[in-house]
């Protein structure tokens, strides 16, 4: 049983709940690492840590104090190596018409959105009928288009042409290195004008842009480990000062980093 939904086999969940609306709070989540679907649209908060999600060959990074809508039916694994995952997850029945409840959104939680969500978790795992929580829970679910101003979260592209895994795992390995594209395109076999036309093709970003994606995935790995300063974390990642990290950091993340007080 995960949220409530009972397994019915390795990917599919059934839900036998009649609540329109529930929700499920979780101390350091454990992950299913297989790709799974239910018949309900998922809030997850992530209150602690960070979260991955893969879907529709794109993979999701949700930081601390971020929420990712992901709608009805819609294919997704988790993965994370945080220390500690710490998530709110709703779950809803039916949701309202506009376009944003049809696509995946990922954004910052603003404070009252916050204030909102934490106070929802007075009903963690509560299946009885209760009008209160019916009509907060449906005000959630209302505010979410106006609080997502952007979804900002950080999406980096899985390409289908085998051509190009080789090339991304250079760079998810190599990521402290300037790239080296000759290299790269020897990997794929292809001149280094076919590689740049097809990965951009591919994923609808230059190889450049996804080797800053890829660094600051990891700094925010870094980051989770309380282990390192903001100027060794730039550094580990790449960038050779912390003004050169946090500008780009900022570019993606649309806030500037910082170490987390707790």
């Amino acid at each position: 049983m995960k949220c409530g939904l009972i397994e019915k086999t390795e990917s599919q969940f059934v839900d036998s709940i009649e609540k329109e609306a529930y929700v499920w709070c979780e101390k350091n989540w454990k992950h299913d690492d297989y790709e799974h679907q239910h018949n309900r649209a998922q809030l997850t908060f992530v209150e602690e840590g960070y979260q991955y999600f893969h879907i529709d060959r794109k993979i999701y990074l949700v930081p601390q104090h971020h929420v990712i809508w992901i709608p009805s039916e819609k294919p997704h694994k988790i993965t994370s190596e945080a220390q500690t995952v710490n998530l709110m997850v709703f779950l809803f029945k039916s949701v309202f018409e506009e376009e944003f409840y049809q696509n995946v959104q990922v954004f910052a939680v603003p404070p009252v959105l916050k204030e909102m969500l934490l106070y929802a978790s007075k009903w963690n795992q509560s299946l009885t009928e209760n009008e209160e929580q019916d009509i907060f829970f449906k005000a959630i679910l209302k505010s979410l288009p106006n609080f997502c101003k952007e979804s900002s979260g950080l999406e980096i592209p899985v390409p289908t042409d085998t051509r190009l895994i080789p090339v991304c795992n250079d760079i998810n390995v190599n990521f402290k290195y300037n790239l080296d594209i000759d290299s790269l395109a020897e990997k794929a076999q292809m001149s280094v004008r076919s590689l740049q036309r097809i990965f951009k093709n591919e994923t609808g970003i230059t190889l450049q842009k996804y080797l800053q994606l890829t660094r600051i995935l990891k700094s925010i790995e870094l980051i989770d480990t309380k282990q390192y300063t903001l100027s060794e974390v730039a550094y580990k990642v790449g960038y050779q000062s912390l003004s050169a990290f946090t500008s780009s950091y900022f570019a993606i993340m649309q806030v500037k980093p910082k170490l987390s007080k707790n």
